[in-house]
C-alpha cells in the first residue's frame, strides 16, 4: 500500500482518511438514491409541496423550505432534490472538517468529527426525506463555520446573518439560535476592541515614550460587528412576517405556537392545580398525565379537546386561547414543566433507539422493505395533487433491490447512539476543566484548544428548544451532532506546531 500512497498528490496523501471517509459517505448516498426513487415522503413533505406550488406562508411550517423546492420546480423531479440534499450533507461534513483544520485542529480529530455526519444512516434517510432538517443543517453548520474560520468583519458579519435569517425561515428553531450568535459576536466584539486598544496603547508608548489613552472608540468596534448581523438576520424575518401579516392577519412567521406549546403542556397540565377560567377550562384533559397520549396527538387527533373546538385548529382563537392554556400551566406548575422538559430532553442520550412518539413517526425514519402507503390525512391528500403537478409523473416510491436491502442492512447497524451525542457534549466542558487543573504545568505561551463554544451552545440549544416547546423527535436530534463533534473536536485538541500561529493571531484579533 506504501506505493499506492506515493501516487497520491500531496494534498490527498495529507487527507486521505477524509477522502475515505468522504468516498464511504458519497458511495452510501449513491445507493439511497438508487435504491429509494424518487425519493422518500414524510407527513409534512406534502405541506411543503402545496406552498412551493402555491406560495403563501403557511400557518404551521416557514415557507422557506418550500421556496427550495420552488428553485428546481423546473426540473419535475424530486429524485434531483433529494440528490442535492444529500450533496448539503456531504458539504456540511467537509466544512467540519476543513473549520477543525483551520481551527489548529488535528487530522485524526478533524475525520472523527465529520465521520457522524457522513456515514450515520439516519443522517443518511433524512436526506432522502422530502423535509427541511437538511436544509436548515447545511444553513446553520455554514453559519456556525464562518464564525470561527476567520476574523470576522463586518461583510462576514453580515453573511452570518443571512445564513441564519435562512435558517430560520427554514425551521423556526432558528429564530432563538440568532440571540444565540448575537452574544457570540457582542463577545467577540469586545475582546478585539480591548485588544485594539492594548496595541495602540503599546504603540505610542514605544514611539514616544509614554502611553496616551487610546483613540480606540470600543463602541464603534462592537457595533461595526454585531449590527450587520442584526440587519441581515432580521430584516428578512421581518419580511417574511410583513408577507404573514398581510396573508393571515396575524404578527409572527407561523401561526401555531399557542398550540404547540398546548401540547407540550399537556403532558404535566392538571387543571385541578390551574383552576383555569370556563373559556380555557374547555382545554382540560380530565386523564391524569401518566395515562395520555404523547404531546403531538393534541394536536392531529380527532379526540383532543383542542381539535373538537369549532373551526380548524390553527385560527387565530384557537391559537390564542391555546397559548393562554399553555400560560397558565407553566405559571401554575413551573417545576412540573421543568421535569417534563428534562423528559424530553433526556430522550436525545438514550443508548438505544426506542419507538417514539409512535410507531407510524418512527417508521418514516427508516429505509422502509415495502411501499409506504399513500397519505391518509386530508391536508396531505390535497398536497399529494399539488405533488403530482409538481414531478409530472407518479409519486409511488419505488424500491430497488438489492440496493435498497443493502441500506436497511447498513442502518441497523451505522448510526449514533443518543448515550454517544451526550458524550460528544461532555468533551469540551470536561477538556476545558482539565486544561484549567493543568494551567500551571503549561509552558507560557503554549498554544491552547480555542473556538469550540459557538458550535457546542448551538447544538444544546437545537436540542433543548424543541424540548420545552413541542417534544422529542429523533429527526430533531442530528442537525445539532457534526456541531457537537465539531465543538468536541475544537476542545480535544491540542494545536499542532503549524497551526499556533494561528492561534495566537486569532487570540490577538480576539477571535
Amino acid at each position: 500500500m506504501a506505493w499506492a500512497r506515493e501516487d497520491l498528490p500531496g494534498w490527498a496523501r495529507r487527507h486521505r482518511w477524509f477522502l475515505g471517509v468522504f468516498g464511504l459517505g458519497a458511495l452510501l448516498r449513491l445507493v439511497t438514491v438508487l435504491g429509494y426513487r424518487p425519493a422518500l415522503w414524510f407527513p409534512d413533505s406534502y405541506t411543503y409541496v402545496v406552498t412551493a406550488m402555491r406560495p403563501r406562508p403557511d400557518l404551521v411550517r416557514p415557507a422557506g423550505y418550500s421556496m427550495f423546492l420552488r428553485l428546481f420546480e423546473a426540473f419535475h423531479s424530486f429524485a434531483l432534490v433529494v440528490t442535492v440534499q444529500h450533496v448539503l450533507g456531504l458539504l456540511v461534513g467537509v466544512m467540519v472538517y476543513v473549520t477543525v483544520l483551520r481551527r489548529g485542529g488535528r487530522a485524526w480529530a478533524a475525520v472523527l468529527a465529520c465521520a457522524p455526519v457522513l456515514l450515520d444512516a439516519y443522517q443518511i434517510e433524512l436526506e432522502h426525506l422530502l423535509v427541511s432538517d437538511s436544509l436548515f443543517t447545511f444553513l446553520l453548520v455554514a453559519a456556525v463555520c464562518l464564525a470561527m474560520r476567520r476574523r470576522l468583519t463586518a461583510r462576514a458579519s453580515a453573511a452570518l446573518g443571512l445564513l441564519l435569517a435562512a435558517a430560520t425561515l427554514t425551521r423556526t428553531v432558528g429564530l432563538p439560535l440568532i440571540a444565540v450568535f448575537a452574544l457570540f459576536l457582542l463577545a467577540y466584539g469586545m475582546r478585539r476592541a480591548g485588544a485594539a486598544a492594548g496595541t495602540t496603547a503599546e504603540t505610542t508608548a514605544g514611539t514616544e515614550g509614554a502611553a496616551r489613552p487610546s483613540t480606540v472608540r470600543p463602541g464603534r468596534v462592537v457595533a461595526a460587528i454585531v449590527l450587520p448581523f442584526l440587519v441581515t438576520a432580521l430584516v428578512p424575518v421581518a419580511a417574511y412576517a410583513g408577507w404573514f401579516y398581510a396573508s393571515h392577519q396575524r404578527l409572527g412567521i407561523i401561526g401555531s405556537n399557542g398550540v404547540f406549546l398546548y401540547a407540550r403542556t399537556m403532558s404535566f397540565a392538571d387543571c385541578a392545580v390551574m383552576d383555569p377560567p370556563a373559556d380555557l377550562a374547555v382545554l382540560c384533559d380530565p386523564r391524569p398525565p401518566a395515562s395520555r397520549p404523547v404531546s403531538q396527538e393534541y394536536i392531529w387527533d380527532a379526540a383532543s379537546p383542542l381539535v373538537r373546538l369549532p373551526g380548524i385548529t390553527f385560527t387565530k382563537e384557537t391559537d390564542t386561547l391555546a397559548g393562554r392554556f399553555a400560560s397558565l400551566a407553566i405559571r401554575s406548575q413551573p417545576l412540573d414543566y421543568l421535569r417534563t422538559t428534562l423528559t424530553e430532553l433526556g430522550r436525545s442520550f438514550t443508548p438505544g433507539r426506542p419507538v417514539y412518539p409512535d410507531a407510524d413517526t418512527y417508521g418514516y425514519y427508516r429505509f422502509p422493505a415495502t411501499v409506504p402507503p399513500p397519505p391518509g390525512r386530508y391536508p396531505a391528500l390535497v398536497g399529494k395533487e399539488f405533488a403530482r403537478r409538481y414531478e409530472q409523473g407518479p409519486l409511488t416510491v419505488r424500491i430497488s433491490e438489492p440496493l435498497a436491502g443493502w441500506m436497511r442492512g447498513y442502518q441497523r447497524v451505522a448510526w449514533l447512539p443518543g448515550a454517544a451525542l451526550l458524550a460528544v457534549l461532555l468533551v469540551p466542558p470536561a477538556a476545558w476543566t482539565a486544561r484549567r487543573a493543568t494551567a500551571a504545568r503549561r509552558a507560557p505561551g503554549a498554544p491552547e484548544p480555542e473556538g469550540w463554544g459557538l458550535a457546542w451552545a448551538t447544538a444544546w440549544a437545537l436540542l433543548l428548544v424543541p424540548a420545552a416547546t413541542a417534544q422529542f423527535d429523533y429527526r430533531y436530534t442530528l442537525p445539532a451532532v457534526p456541531l457537537a463533534c465539531l465543538a468536541a473536536a475544537l476542545a480535544v485538541t491540542r494545536p499542532a506546531a503549524s497551526a499556533a500561529p494561528m492561534a495566537s493571531r486569532g487570540r490577538r484579533e480576539g477571535a
